[in-house]
């Protein structure tokens, strides 16, 4: 039965994250990590009536060690938040050792778990999970994924407000794809399951897809420099993990977009690579999932030219956040 663990499960994403994987009853048993606070949360969380067994570790006494011994699942939101003003090359540099040194207990311990990175920037800190796992030989691109389900959750919010029906919003679907941060998310409005109003102006469209791709600042700005998008994101974060859970426990048909190396599907990659017009190494793109992780990597399909036009300008700063990350673990070390 599957064991979740959450690294980084004291801080404002990974509290109720935590809370939603007791929650979720396809957990049995739920590992949390943290450098402060975890047994504490693993005590409140622990009176929840739920199967979920909970654990809580520090770093004294190999707690990441013990934490990620049996670990099918591993979460990781762990990082400092983006504050006003602070850009995600800043944040980069300061969560990058922190995912480093999380991928190498997670290389070294669980390395067959599938391991979800919600840390930003995500663009550079899956490919430097990636990197390390390469480095300790036990890379499985289908087992790795960046967690982009925020940036779909609200093209759905979004879309079901401009619809006027917010009981609509589990149920529209916008494809999101490309990366997880800015220009880089790129929305596919034009497969929306639910079209938008036939009169939907060009400068609408154009609103709504910044609202979109930047609606990590929307929140900054409203909790005025206290936080950024911590609760949407711990939902989107269980919502991701549940179809990976479930997809394990042998359901079909699951889909979802997330950000992936694209040889995890060698053909399906390929085909995004042609439709993109570029070698990127790592896309979000729909993938389908199965036991193993990534069984298939749908293509973008038909899309419009102001959507061609938003791959286009996404590309150039894909390239640079993925060698970012790529650098930070194979520069040589002075």
């Amino acid at each position: 039965m599957p064991k979740a663990v959450v690294l980084g499960a004291a801080g404002g994403i990974g509290q109720p994250l935590a809370l939603l994987l007791k929650a979720n009853p396809l957990v049995t048993e739920l590992g949390l990590y943290d450098i402060v606070n975890t047994p504490g949360v693993a005590a409140d969380l622990s009176h929840i009536s739920t199967p979920a067994k909970v654990e809580g570790y520090l770093p004294p006494d190999d707690g990441l060690k013990k934490v990620l011994t049996g670990a099918d699942v591993v979460v990781i939101p762990a990082g400092v938040p983006r504050k006003p003003g602070m850009t995600r090359d800043d944040l980069f540099k300061i969560n990058a050792g922190i995912v480093r040194d999380l991928a190498t207990g997670i290389a070294t311990t669980a390395p067959k778990a599938f391991v979800l990175v919600i840390s930003n920037p995500v663009n550079s800190t899956v490919p430097i999970v990636a990197e390390v796992f390469k480095k300790h030989g036990v890379f499985d691109p289908k087992r790795l994924f960046g967690v982009t389900t925020l940036d779909v959750v609200r093209a759905s919010t979004f879309v079901s407000e401009i619809l006027g029906d917010l009981s609509l919003s589990k149920s529209v679907t916008v494809p999101v794809v490309g990366g997880h941060s800015g220009v880089t998310i790129i929305p596919l409005l034009s497969q929306s399951s639910h079209p938008l109003p036939s009169d939907f102006s060009t400068s609408s469209l154009e609103a709504l897809t910044k609202r979109i791709q930047f609606g990590g600042d929307e929140v900054v700005k409203a909790k005025d420099g206290a936080g950024s998008a911590t609760l949407s994101m711990a939902y989107a974060g269980a919502e991701f993990a549940a179809k990976v859970l479930r997809a394990i426990g042998g359901e079909t048909g699951i889909k979802a977009p997330t950000y992936v190396h694209l040889s995890a599907d060698k053909e399906g990659g390929a085909a995004v690579q042609k439709e993109i017009g570029t070698e990127l190494d790592f896309f979000s793109s729909v993938v389908e999932l199965g036991p193993s992780g990534v069984e298939k990597i749908l293509p973008l399909g038909k899309v419009t030219e102001y959507e061609q036009g938003l791959i286009t300008a996404a590309i150039p700063e894909l390239k640079k956040n993925i060698e970012t990350g790529v650098a930070f673990i194979q520069a040589p070390k002075l």
